[in-house]
């Protein structure tokens, strides 16, 4: 037995409706490069902002080659979290990938303490997360929605950019 080891954990009773999100980009090319370290100090700021409902940012390395960065937030709820996805500069950063991923590829996982997980891959391979192991379907219709991925009824925002306008 290790001595003078604390161990804790959490209460989360005050957090009913936490969500936590991980979200990582991977690059594809050295221009990818260029984008991650473009968008770094973007998403640090945002961050710093203190959003409404964001409760902490952390930054994570996955791995230098390929650069492959990320992060993990936790947010009050999923309607903090799906109005900031709507609104700048998330709402420009989504836009503007979406157009042109700029030599990079997308995922984020969701996992919210209600239940239901949820995933996004933009252009990810090789496989990774829950890729690697679940089946894949193409993130239309229904399936185009986080909300709808985590079983959760109500009507959600507008999505950032309109599926129609990405296929």
């Amino acid at each position: 037995m290790t001595q003078g080891v604390e161990r804790q954990t959490v209460d989360l009773s005050a957090y009913p409706d936490l969500v936590v999100i991980y979200l990582g980009m991977r690059a594809k090319s050295l221009r990818g490069v260029g984008t991650i370290l473009r968008l770094g100090p973007q998403i640090r700021r945002a961050a710093a902002a203190r959003p409404d409902g964001l409760l902490r940012h952390e930054s994570l390395l996955f791995s230098l080659l390929p650069l492959h960065i990320g992060m993990r937030q936790y947010w009050r709820d999923l309607d903090a979290l799906e109005q900031w996805s709507r609104v700048l500069p998330h709402q420009d950063w989504w836009v503007n990938f979406l157009r042109d991923p700029g030599g990079t590829s997308f995922w984020h996982e969701t996992y919210s303490v209600r239940g239901g997980f949820e995933a996004i891959y933009d252009d990810v391979a090789p496989p990774l997360g829950m890729m690697a192991f679940a089946p894949t379907l193409r993130a239309r219709g229904p399936m185009f929605s986080a909300r709808h991925r985590l079983k959760r009824e109500g009507e959600a925002p507008a999505a950032p950019v309109p599926e129609a306008e990405i296929y």
